[in-house]
């Protein structure tokens, strides 16, 4: 996996999260659901990098 891919990755989970705590504090759904969704789309970003390392290796 490369460092960009990784950073690309994260960086949609961690804003995925923050959106999520936002939109939970202030009672906005959508903003929470979305942010459910970012952290959701950063994980498979990792996974599917994790799969491809795997068949390099």
């Amino acid at each position: 996996m490369s460092t960009d891919d990784k950073f690309d990755a994260k960086s949609d989970e961690l804003k995925g999260k923050v959106k999520e705590t936002v939109g939970d504090a202030t009672n906005n759904r959508d903003l929470e659901a979305e942010g459910r969704g970012d952290q959701v789309k950063g994980n498979l970003k990792q996974a599917a990098e994790k799969v491809k390392d795997a068949f390099k290796s």
